[in-house]
């Protein structure tokens, strides 16, 4: 008997201006955050979405109401509009628990890979931690531009080192 396809999953594709361009925000039938990311990274986007729901469609229109308001909330400066985001990923059980240690990180802090690699049970695996921080498809929410080198440099950015940069100095500056 032949084997039936897998069903493709719908997601919504909404497009949002911001001041560091325009970002991508992909949620599924539920509301729940799929993917974000920036508009001149959209192939890795639609990479790490393959990755993490398999075969998918977007359909471009408005993401739901709270979600969209979250993200826009966090850039006119609300610091922590986007802690309740519900989120849904794939992943390892070691992407999902270093991706959770991410979104513990509050605003305006950051760690190094070694102290993510710490928090998750794994201090000898940090490069795996690096690794799992760039596999993250869902930028800002689960904030992997909180992540710096050991010496403290800004390290690599998936949205590139200055939007990094502007990230870090714009959270800083809305803090309560």
């Amino acid at each position: 008997m032949p084997k039936t396809p897998p069903e493709r999953l719908t997601l919504i594709l909404d497009r949002i201006d911001t001041p560091v361009g325009q970002v991508l925000l992909v949620t599924d039938a539920d509301g729940v955050v799929r993917a974000l990311d920036f508009h001149d990274f959209e192939p890795r986007m639609r990479r790490l979405l393959a990755r993490h729901c398999g075969a998918f469609e977007l359909v471009e229109r408005k993401a739901p109401a709270e979600v969209r308001d979250a993200v826009l909330s966090y850039f006119s400066g609300e610091a922590r509009a986007l802690d309740q985001v519900k989120t849904r990923t794939a992943g390892t059980a070691f992407q999902r628990a270093v991706w959770s240690a991410l979104r513990a990180i509050p605003p305006g802090q950051t760690r190094t890979y070694a102290q993510i690699a710490q928090t998750v049970g794994s201090p000898r695996a940090v490069r795996a931690t690096g690794m799992a921080n760039g596999q993250n498809p869902i930028a800002l929410i689960v904030p992997c531009h909180r992540v710096i080198g050991a010496n403290g440099t800004l390290t690599g950015y998936a949205g590139g080192v200055e939007r990094k940069r502007w990230l870090l100095a714009h959270e800083c500056t809305i803090l309560p």
